[in-house]
């Protein structure tokens, strides 16, 4: 079992190397599904751009488009190669879940707890795993609750992850950055 942790900013680059990493997964055998959560209700511009992603899978690439935040996990077996196609579309479905009336201590229970869940999930998948996730946080501090609950959470869940990924990468301008060879402690400056 492999796990690897692309993150990034939008429009960083992320997808596509997922897909272009998993592609090279399959052309050795690996069956590939790719399990997507975001869903456009009433959004056009949503709207193109799941369509976007779905005609840019490689044929032969399964995808689930999971309606919940859990269910989906059964449709993939350990002889899967599985693609998150990201976590931040779970999150927020994991949020919808929760309902719009929910207080922020819990719907940031909610999203922590299924978070925690499903990172618990894939680092004990027997099948190999690649996790695309959002780094928020990098900008204007959200004007509500939902939005810094959201932001946390998630930046919460990257962190857990990335530390237990056998690979990890930061997205950024179409280039890839090895995190595991970041230090992971500030070293202050000698004299």
């Amino acid at each position: 079992m492999a796990l690897v942790v692309i993150t990034g900013a939008a429009r960083s680059g992320k997808s596509a190397a997922a897909q272009r990493v998993a592609q090279s997964r399959s052309r050795v055998g690996a069956r590939v599904v790719v399990a997507v959560f975001g869903q456009a209700e009433g959004d056009p511009e949503f709207a193109e751009r799941i369509e976007r992603h779905r005609n840019g899978r490689p044929e032969g690439f399964r995808t689930l488009e999971a309606s919940d935040s859990r269910s989906w996990r059964e449709s993939v077996t350990d002889d899967d190669l599985l693609v998150v196609e990201c976590l931040g579309t779970l999150a927020g479905l994991v949020m919808r879940e929760a309902g719009t009336d929910a207080d922020e201590a819990h719907l940031e229970s909610s999203l922590d707890s299924a978070l925690a869940d499903f990172v618990s999930w894939v680092v004990h998948r027997r099948g190999d795993t690649i996790v695309v996730t959002n780094e928020t946080g990098w900008g204007v501090v959200p004007a509500f609750a939902s939005g810094r609950v959201f932001r946390d959470a998630l930046g919460r869940a990257n962190a857990t992850l990335v530390t237990v990924a056998d690979a990890s990468y930061l997205a950024m301008g179409g280039r890839l950055l090895d995190l595991a060879a970041l230090p992971r402690d500030v070293k202050w400056p000698s004299e």
